[in-house]
């Protein structure tokens, strides 16, 4: 999940086209005049984009002096309710560019965007060290504390979250100190920009090429015919063109007989913005780390994880290293089973082969169908793309009530776009759904959901998710894996809890949350994905429209703990490394490889599976999840626990879906994370059931 979080845009920004557009001419100036007011694509272009930041900063600088000008004692709605509701026209065009530059990018837009990255800082800067706007929100904030200033309680976690986002900025700090925080921050945006497009690059760079049919041995039909129209679209037909995407590296690794394709994709997926060229992040990520860590150091922390965690959960960086490590032990001691059985498989071909990390996929899927009788081509074509979409539909209006009804009314940046009107059981709207799932070279991997607008007491939000999945054939529907499954219904989880917030403020609605806690209504939704009731109604061969045999589904079943001890170590060992790189006190002499294998060694790391993410194209930790990848696993422990409680009762149990619903997707950011969880849950998690959900105990 990627959530937007541009609070701000350019104080001296200068319009490319050397003109003044008003708002007869930019659709961004205004509220778009489209159905559901959402972003008018049909008449957005380029060259709209940079007056629109000039406007937005002109418009909200107006609004900041506005408040601070105020001859009025501060009060909770001439102070923290109008920066909440300030930069309007910035939120607009904020959340159309970003959007893209993510998911739909392009040169000018990479150009632009590395153009205005360090006036956004600038302009976040101005208004989070705006001494006279601190000084209003910090009075506030005291007369709370002494009991003169009574809120109800998402008012106070506004008014908390606002005066600690401008302590955390530094708003308190001396003007040298402040001086310093500005140029780290500018620094800080165009290096974490580089960063990611540094590694779209080397992801678009990258391309195998087959041109002997024999070298596609044990690929399935579907993946062979995708792999000709890839060729096909690059000039190569007749050949075969895998690429770095998962929905086409990922099945290369499951099926092909060929190791060597296998030892190929894998290496040059795993050592992606590393190869010493223009692209190479390791430089990058070492400039990021120094200056993390010294913007922490400023602020008063000894470490940038001490930082980012003092606003989460889990609170200290010793917190998690606790949880991630006591995880540890129970994972890699699985791993190396599951290793050991892969070995063993290898063993009997006598070929004398090791195994390797390339040799995982291909030999789990071989081990799946031996201890199982399970191949997943066999389970794919009962679950195309369109079927999980109608199953995923099927499951939020029986546990919600929510309708999702497909429109072509509302424009789209790209023709692979889908949009929904999504309503309440009453019929009340509840927001507009965009889903992307088609891979494309200016598509950064991997999946997330962010919107387009925000919602607030009188607002509907515009919720969007992103994914790449397999591409239809001319006779053959998009075909989902079991793990892909279960990503659609993870992203939507996010939606789900942007469209169904009921709070009354931009800054505590929906997904705005703390990080570790962010991940729990996502999660959770993926156990709806294969369980057996679910797929029996959505499940279905897309060719004979029967539905999925309750042999089959008994064979899903019984895999369901299959791999585990693989996939939590590869995402434990990402999450290791991204606290141990945010823990640094010192960023002198650091080699970005040499430190990844070190902390790879420490922690007993088997050679045969890599992090889920290696350093140099770690991009959640540009985006967000900087000493957060934690949050995953924090939140599997929360999710493990509040599927018991669905468990106790049917997984469509209507009181529970209703506690769910009214205690932690409708409150947002609204109330302590951890009250909100014992209000649905009557307990705090513990950590038994999430080693029991995945079989590490």
């Amino acid at each position: 999940m990627k959530t937007l979080m541009i609070a701000a845009a350019m104080s001296c920004l200068i319009c490319a086209c050397g003109q003044k557009q008003d708002s007869a001419s930019n659709p961004f100036l205004t509220e778009f005049q489209t159905p559901y007011a959402t972003p008018d694509f049909s008449r957005i272009r380029f060259e709209h984009y940079e007056p629109a930041f000039l406007k937005g900063i002109e418009q909200q600088n107006l609004e900041i002096d506005s408040i601070v000008r105020n001859t009025e004692a501060p009060t909770f709605e001439n102070t923290i309710l109008a920066l909440d509701n300030s930069g309007e026209i910035l939120a607009r065009v904020s959340g159309v560019f970003f959007a893209l530059t993510e998911a739909d990018t392009n040169d000018s837009l990479v150009a632009l965007q590395n153009r205005i990255a360090p006036q956004l800082a600038a302009h976040q800067d101005n208004i989070y060290l705006n001494a006279d706007l601190y000084k209003r929100i910090a009075a506030l904030h005291e007369q709370e504390e002494e009991g003169t200033l009574k809120l109800n309680t998402e008012q106070h976690y506004l008014l908390d979250k606002y005066y600690r986002r401008f302590v955390r900025s530094g708003a308190s700090l001396d003007a040298d100190k402040q001086k310093r925080l500005r140029e780290i921050n500018q620094q800080l945006s165009t290096l974490t920009i580089a960063f990611s497009n540094h590694v779209l690059a080397d992801n678009n760079a990258y391309r195998l090429v087959i041109d002997k049919k024999e070298d596609l041995a044990g690929l399935p039909d579907a993946v062979i015919a995708g792999a000709a129209q890839e060729a096909e679209a690059q000039g190569l037909k007749g050949k075969w063109v895998f690429t770095l995407q998962a929905s086409s590296r990922l099945p290369l690794l499951q099926y092909a007989q060929n190791r060597e394709l296998r030892r190929d994709i894998y290496q040059a997926y795993t050592n992606l913005a590393n190869h010493d060229d223009a692209n190479d992040n390791k430089e990058v990520l070492k400039q990021i780390l120094t200056l993390r860590l010294e913007k922490a150091n400023l602020l008063g922390y000894k470490n940038h994880a001490a930082y980012v965690l003092s606003d989460n959960m889990a609170k200290t960086p010793e917190t998690v290293m606790d949880f991630l490590n006591n995880l540890w032990g129970y994972s890699i001691r699985n791993a190396k089973a599951e290793a050991a059985e892969l070995q063993a498989i290898m063993d009997r071909e006598g070929r004398g082969e090791k195994l390797e990390a390339w040799d995982w996929a291909y030999y789990s899927e071989k081990l799946r169908k031996e201890k199982y009788d399970l191949n997943e081509d066999e389970v794919k074509p009962y679950f195309s793309q369109d079927d999980v979409w109608n199953g995923l539909c099927y499951v939020v209006n029986k546990l919600y009530g929510v309708t999702l009804t497909p429109t072509d009314s509302i424009p789209v940046y790209n023709p692979d776009v889908k949009t929904f009107v999504v309503k309440d059981a009453d019929g009340s709207l509840l927001g507009i759904f965009y889903r992307d799932y088609m891979p494309r070279a200016g598509k950064r991997s991997g999946a997330w959901m962010s919107n387009f607008r925000e919602a607030d007491g009188q607002t509907r939000p515009l919720i969007y998710n992103v994914a790449s999945f397999t591409k239809p054939t001319d006779d053959m529907p998009s075909l989902l894996t079991l793990d892909e499954t279960c990503t659609l219904f993870h992203e939507f989880g996010h939606a789900l809890h942007g469209l169904l917030t009921r709070c009354q403020y931009k800054g505590t609605s929906g997904t705005a949350v703390a990080r570790d806690f962010v991940e729990l209504p996502s999660q959770i939704m993926e156990n709806w994905a294969l369980a057996p009731e679910v797929l029996k109604v959505y499940a279905k061969h897309y060719q004979t429209r029967q539905p999925i045999p309750d042999e089959l589904i008994a064979k899903i079943e019984k895999q369901t703990l299959f791999n585990q001890g693989f996939l939590i170590t590869e995402r434990l060992a990402a999450a290791l490394l991204d606290m141990e790189y945010h823990t640094l006190t010192s960023t002198e002499g650091l080699d970005i490889p040499t430190f990844e294998k070190q902390v790879m060694d420490k922690i007993g790391l088997i050679p045969q599976i890599a992090p889920r993410y290696r350093s140099t194209y770690y991009n959640h930790i540009m985006g967000g999840y900087d000493a957060g990848y934690y949050s995953y696993l924090w939140a599997d422990r929360l999710v493990a626990d509040a599927f018991e409680a669905f468990m106790e009762h049917g997984i469509f149990d209507p009181a529970t879906a209703t506690s769910f619903r009214q205690n932690i997707l409708e409150k947002g950011g609204s109330d302590d994370p951890m009250k909100l969880y014992v209000a649905f849950r009557g307990a705090e998690p513990g950590i038994e059931p999430l080693l029991k959900a995945h079989g590490l105990k």
